[in-house]
């Protein structure tokens, strides 16, 4: 499962649901200290309120400032690694084990994203994963895993359902998800910070951490203008943990991915993309969605750097007029992006670091019901005990690289991406060349059937002569007649 960062809501409406929080100017006693204001760590702190405990979120800028409020909202089962690999890495009985705190993590968030805990929240259902090649057996194959020996409920889809549900030859086989869903990513990330204040958690913004001393029971931490005493700190940032925590950040290979939302495209729209739910491609190079009625989400380019993101107004606009070339020329309304933090090992960082040390990061490409799962695991963890934090050891924390990682991560992106759109031409011309192969069968068959339905040729009678064709008269010679 693959999230992209990405969200639909304008700079004007993030402003209008900032709500005033100072930084923190006072020395503080809390039983858990929460080190950024993003999904993970906004969950830790509402379901540690919930559960009784005292609790502050530090954060360097502003809630959801970064990849968590800026993201398509699909929210489905699943991680960032693929199952198979994740079966082969762990084995079969620890997959299917985290594969259920996935599905938890997708209740989690459906049972806290309502209409009555976050007004706006704009829900719709269904979720759709397409393939970029014929798949037919592998996708056999993995609807039975998913639904026999994972429990969860999915179609398989052929060729002609998903080509009647997006109207382009780009796509073959389809797994749709019907109790995938999707919502507002802003509108979320805010509602679960003023879900998390009402439950009691205090949520200091524009207060970066400048040092932590995670030793002895009660742990310090030094911001800018106070000091604070903490039980348990919880790292919860991406890749601006800053200085103090550089040994976490640098676990992680900074990717920063770009999305824009189409200007009204009319009831064309509807004729091309039927489907209601969030598409997404089995190589993680499209993620889209219909928003507004008439207008597209789409989230495609991907850099190691960050970029102005109006410069890939044009790439995504080239990007849908490939896939959906019926739309013609789409105008594009609005462009951002926002960076996440992938890991090495492709699944998220979650557990202690140390007694009292806990860390929930690393959710790039891993998508919303991850972050929700870490959070309530996380803080279960602290305060009942849960050890089933224990499950994500075997992925523990591997340099990134640095600047080499970098670099090379771009360049492994770019061939997997050029591999991915080779493949998908092979397979797009060989499903071409099958279709003129069956059309010349097609024809050669009819020629043989008329040919043996024509009238056979009249025979004269017995006994009578054939009739003799007429011969061609000889041309006359110029020079007969003429003397010598």
């Amino acid at each position: 499962m693959s999230e992209t960062s990405t969200s639909a809501t304008t700079a004007n409406d993030a402003a209008a649901m900032l709500p005033g929080r100072s930084r923190l100017s006072f020395d503080l006693d809390v039983d858990i200290c929460v080190v950024g204001a993003g999904l993970a760590g906004l969950t830790v702190a509402l379901e540690a309120a919930r559960l009784g405990a005292s609790v502050a979120v530090l954060e360097g800028r502003h809630v959801g400032w970064n990849a968590s409020g800026h993201h398509l909202g699909t929210v489905m089962p699943g991680f960032g690694l693929p199952i198979g690999e994740l079966i082969a890495r762990i084995g079969f009985e620890d997959a299917r084990e985290l594969w259920s705190l996935s599905k938890e993590g997708v209740e989690y968030v459906r049972a806290t994203a309502s209409e009555e805990s976050i007004p706006g929240i704009a829900l719709s259902e269904g979720a759709l994963e397409v393939s970029n090649v014929e798949a037919g057996e592998e996708l056999i194959s993995r609807l039975q895993m998913l639904g026999e020996d994972f429990e969860t409920e999915v179609e398989g889809w052929q060729v002609d359902r998903v080509r009647d549900q997006l109207k382009t030859d780009r796509y073959f086989h389809g797994v749709y998800y019907p109790k995938a869903f999707q919502i507002d990513g802003r509108k979320y990330v805010h509602g679960l910070a003023a879900l998390a204040t009402r439950a009691g958690a205090r949520i200091f913004e524009d207060t970066p951490v400048v040092s932590i001393d995670p030793s002895g029971i009660r742990k310090r931490i030094v911001t800018p203008s106070a000091r604070l005493r903490a039980s348990h700190i919880v790292l919860a940032g991406n890749i601006h943990l800053g200085e103090p925590l550089r040994r976490l950040s640098e676990t992680l290979l900074p990717v920063w991915r770009y999305a824009a939302v189409t200007a009204p495209l009319g009831e064309q729209l509807a004729d091309v993309v039927k489907f209601k739910g969030s598409v997404t491609d089995t190589d993680g190079v499209d993620h889209f969605r219909i928003v507004d009625g008439d207008r597209l989400m789409w989230a495609s380019p991907e850099t190691t750097w960050a970029a102005r993101p109006e410069r890939f107004a044009g790439a995504i606009a080239r990007r849908i007029r490939t896939i959906f070339p019926q739309l013609g020329s789409t105008g594009i309304a609005e462009v951002w992006g926002g960076a996440v933090g992938e890991t090495v090992h492709g699944m998220p960082q979650i557990g202690q670091l140390r007694r009292g040390l806990w860390v929930t990061s690393g959710f790039g490409r891993q998508g919303l019901n991850t972050s929700a799962m870490a959070g309530q695991l996380i803080a279960r963890s602290i305060l009942w005990g849960d050890e089933r934090w224990r499950l994500f050891s075997p992925f523990e924390l591997v340099w990134a690289g640095g600047v080499t990682g970098r670099v090379a991560g771009h360049f492994v992106g770019m061939w997997g991406r050029g591999s991915s759109a080779a493949a998908g031409a092979l397979a797009r011309y060989r499903e071409r060349a099958r279709v003129r192969e069956r059309i010349r069968e097609a024809r050669l068959l009819e020629a043989n059937r008329q040919a043996g339905t024509r009238p056979p040729r009249r025979q004269p009678p017995p006994g009578r002569p054939r009739p003799e064709r007429p011969r061609p008269r000889a041309q006359a010679n110029p020079n007969e007649g003429e003397g010598g």
